[in-house]
Parts: structure tokens; C-alpha cells; sequence
């Protein structure tokens, strides 16, 4: 049962993390705020502040990918507070992408009463730290990018995405390798964490019998020829890599390095430039897959003139996520349990696409696209959907 009180909510943090929290801790006061939050809003005082949360990576190897989630929410919510009377402001909370350090910030999240919803958590691993708290908590969360099919099979009913989870994505790239790209044999890396992990068990499943020989490699490692060495003396003429775009692109490089001239494809967490500049020259006829589509032409733009900053991966999607939290205030809904019934009944076009949650917070609609690199670019405006 999901308690709906402010009180309740901070009551089940302290709960979980054994502590007596005093005040209600905000990204302010931990030094990882967002764009302020403080102003309510509307004519004489008369609005209660209301904020939306995003947990995930700001800063360090994965930071890119967040960022271009914070500068969907600033547009929505840009927007939305032009002609609202009360005004909805963002706090920002910087896991970094780590599952050990977003736990504390999810208790802070709980225990700031002006937080009425959380868009995020931006990855698969600190998902699966952070839903309980969330959950028990009562607070209504849409993540614009976590993908590991597992998280929404913990029972948690706050928890929903607007992305599509690793079996629709690793289906489509096992479809890909095999029917479009030709690969008889394949060999498959991951980075050993959650969403890693869990998008190449899918590809392997999907892969079968061309499935022909896998390793890990750790988040961090920079030497990669033991796996180099694996994948050459197995004769492979393709290689998945489940995993995020610094490690990614430095096994293209090294791969490239060692006279492999096989296909390399990776999934969404490489999907971003910062993954040619890693791989450099090896980097061209890399495939990267993705459950996001390019941003329409108008859409970027808006992003632009709003945040100064190009839209990316996962731009609509929180884009879209803030939307629904927004769309639910409008509706009347204040309390957390109201928010969350808004969002389970939510049938709406976003940007993004269509949006239909099912029964377990999973999205019931998806694409899955390819972006291929050439000539030392990736290619974001015209991927090739996967039929």
C-alpha cells in the first residue's frame, strides 16, 4: 500500500537509511542543486512551491547523457511556467550514474516536501537502488532512459518509463546483426553492471548459435587487449558491446588497432558523439542502437533557444516525462497517489512518441533505431529503424 502524507514519506526514508533526518534535505544543502526551486509562483504567496526532481549523472564519464535529459525537463518546464499560475521549478540531484551514491540522494528526494515527482533515476543501476525508497515513499517517478527489464518486476507501481526496456532493444539488435547486417558469428561484451549486463543477455538469447564466445570488461579499464585477443582468435565478424560510450569506444579503437574488420555495435549507452572521439578513426561503420528517435527539427530548436544547448539522446523523453507531471497538475492532482493514477492512465503523443504505460510502468509502445557512424560523425539525424 502506497501512504500518500508528506509525514509518511519522510517517515519510510529515515526508515531505510537508519537515520533521524531533522530537516528535509534538498540538493541545495548537499551541494548538488539544480536551477534553484524557491520560487513558488503566482500572485501574494498564495502558491505552495512545487518542484520535480531529476536523479542521475551531471558530471563525470556518463554526465553527457544526463545533461541532455536536464535540458528536456528546463524546456518543458520553461514553457509550463510561462502562463502558470503557480510555477513548477527543477532540483537537480548528481548520482554521477553510480548506484552507490544515489541512495543518499534518494533520501534527500523523499524527504524534500517540495518535490512532487522525480524524473529519473537516468540509469539502470541506480534504478534498482533507489526504487524501494521511492516507492515506499509514495513518490511518482518517470525515468526517460533506464532500461533493464528487471526494474519493473520489483512490484514497484510509482516506478514508469518512456523508454523502451532491453528485450525490445536487444531483440531489435540481435534482429539487426543477423538479418540486415549478415553476422554469422558474434562475439558479446558487457561492463558488467545492471544495464549492461542485462542488454547483452538479451542480444546473446536473440543471437543463438551465432553467439560465439563473450567476456566482461570492468567500468574504468582502459586496457583491453586480453578481450581484443579473444575476439580476433574467435574469428568473429561482429562484436556487441553492452556498456557506456568511454569504454565502448575504446574497445573500438583497440579493435581497430589489432586489424579487426568485423562490425562493431553497441547499444543507447554509447549512443552519443563522445564515443567517436574516443574510438577516433575505428569509430566509422559503428552501429549504435537506440529506443529514441531523433528530435524533430522544431523540438531542437525549442531546446536551443531555451537552454542554449543541442538536444540529444533522451531529450524528448524527459521532455515528454516532465510533460505528464505537468499535465497531471493541471488535471488537479496534488497528492502523490493522485499523480501516480494520473500517469498510469496517461494515452498521449509526446515528442517522443506515443505514451501508454501497461500495468508493471513500462511503456507499451517502442522503435528501436540504429545510428550509424561515417566519416568521423555519428549520425543523429537519420537512423534506420529497426523493422
Amino acid at each position: 500500500m502506497i501512504r500518500t502524507t508528506r509525514s509518511w514519506r519522510a517517515a519510510a526514508a529515515a526508515a531505510a537509511a537508519g537515520l533521524t533526518l531533522a530537516a528535509c534535505g534538498t540538493s541545495e544543502d548537499s551541494g548538488n542543486g539544480g536551477n534553484g526551486g524557491s520560487d513558488a509562483g503566482g500572485d501574494g504567496g498564495e502558491c505552495t512551491e512545487q518542484n520535480l526532481a531529476f536523479l542521475g549523472a551531471t558530471t563525470g564519464d556518463a554526465g553527457a547523457l544526463g545533461l541532455n535529459m536536464v535540458y528536456g525537463i528546463e524546456t518543458a518546464l520553461e514553457e509550463y511556467n510561462q502562463d502558470a499560475d503557480c510555477k513548477v521549478n527543477l532540483k537537480q540531484f548528481d548520482s554521477q550514474g553510480n548506484p552507490e551514491k544515489a541512495p543518499a540522494l534518494a533520501t534527500q528526494i523523499v524527504n524534500d516536501q517540495t518535490i512532487i515527482g522525480l524524473i529519473g533515476p537516468g540509469f539502470s543501476g541506480e534504478s534498482l537502488a533507489t526504487g524501494k525508497t521511492f516507492f515506499e515513499a509514495g513518490l511518482p517517478s518517470i525515468s526517460p532512459s533506464a532500461t533493464n527489464v528487471t526494474i519493473t518486476e520489483q512490484g514497484w507501481t510509482t516506478w514508469h518509463r518512456v523508454i523502451g526496456n532491453d528485450n525490445a532493444q536487444g531483440e531489435a539488435d540481435a534482429k539487426y546483426l543477423l538479418e540486415t547486417v549478415g553476422a554469422k558469428k558474434v562475439y558479446v561484451v558487457d561492463d558488467a553492471q545492471d544495464y549492461s549486463v542485462g542488454l547483452a543477455n538479451v542480444v546473446k538469447k536473440g543471437l543463438g548459435d551465432a553467439m560465439i564466445g563473450s567476456d566482461q570488461i570492468q567500468v574504468g579499464q582502459t586496457d583491453m587487449s586480453a578481450v581484443v585477443q579473444k575476439v580476433t582468435s574467435s574469428g568473429a565478424d561482429a562484436v556487441f558491446y553492452g556498456g557506456y560510450y568511454t569504454e565502448a569506444g575504446l574497445l573500438a579503437k583497440q579493435l581497430g588497432q589489432s586489424g579487426f574488420k568485423g562490425t562493431f555495435m553497441s547499444g543507447d549507452g554509447a549512443q552519443d558523439p563522445a564515443f567517436v572521439e574516443v574510438a577516433g578513426k575505428a569509430a566509422d561503420g559503428a552501429m549504435l542502437s537506440a529506443p529514441a528517435g531523433p528530435a524533430p527539427s522544431d523540438f531542437a530548436q525549442k531546446v536551443k533557444d531555451v537552454t542554449g544547448n543541442d538536444a540529444g539522446l533522451y531529450t524528448t523523453q524527459s521532455y515528454d516525462a516532465a510533460n505528464i507531471f505537468l499535465a497531471a497538475i493541471d488535471d488537479g492532482a496534488s497528492s502523490p497517489e493522485e499523480i501516480n493514477e494520473f500517469i498510469g492512465g496517461y494515452t498521449e503523443d509526446g515528442v517522443s512518441g506515443p505514451i501508454t504505460f501497461d500495468d508493471k510502468g513500462d511503456i507499451e509502445q517502442t522503435t528501436i533505431y540504429v545510428y550509424k557512424v561515417a566519416n568521423g560523425e555519428l549520425d543523429v539525424e537519420n537512423p534506420e529503424p529497426i523493422e
